[in-house]
């Protein structure tokens, strides 16, 4: 079998500042952008990975979800527990400098952890977790 990942889906409750996040806070280039029936998908991924990418989705968009799941998702949301995603760079200082620059959240300056990687860590403004590990 030849499998790659192709793509990973991340909630959202405001379409405007993940852009802005992914896009400006980041440097990820914005490969779609879709709104259908008031809800709303954008299509983001680093510019030297063009067969990766992250889709910033509506939460509870699945017709089958519930209110009551749909509040779940919510309120996981707003603890930062739903989503994450874990990134990586070769320059994890250099990065966190830029990030801690913007207006992101930081949540974990780089440390070197007990179980070997290095990383930083910091929330998107859906509250997703985002981690970066230095690679070496």
């Amino acid at each position: 079998m030849d499998i790659t990942i192709h793509q990973t889906y991340l909630p959202h409750n405001d379409p405007d500042a993940s852009l802005a996040f992914y896009r400006d806070t980041l440097g990820f280039e914005v490969r779609n952008d879709v709104e259908y029936g008031g809800l709303h998908w954008i299509t983001v991924g680093p510019a030297n990975q063009p067969d990766v990418s992250i889709v910033l989705t509506p939460p509870g968009a699945d017709p089958g979800i519930t209110e009551d799941e749909r509040r779940t998702i919510a309120e996981m949301m707003a603890k930062g527990t739903y989503g994450g995603i874990n990134l990586a760079t070769k320059d994890l200082d250099g990065t966190f400098a830029q990030l801690q620059a913007s207006d992101a959240e930081v949540v974990q300056e780089p440390t070197d952890q007990p179980w070997g990687i290095r990383d930083c860590a910091l929330r998107d403004p859906a509250g997703n977790m985002i981690r970066i590990f230095e690679l070496r």
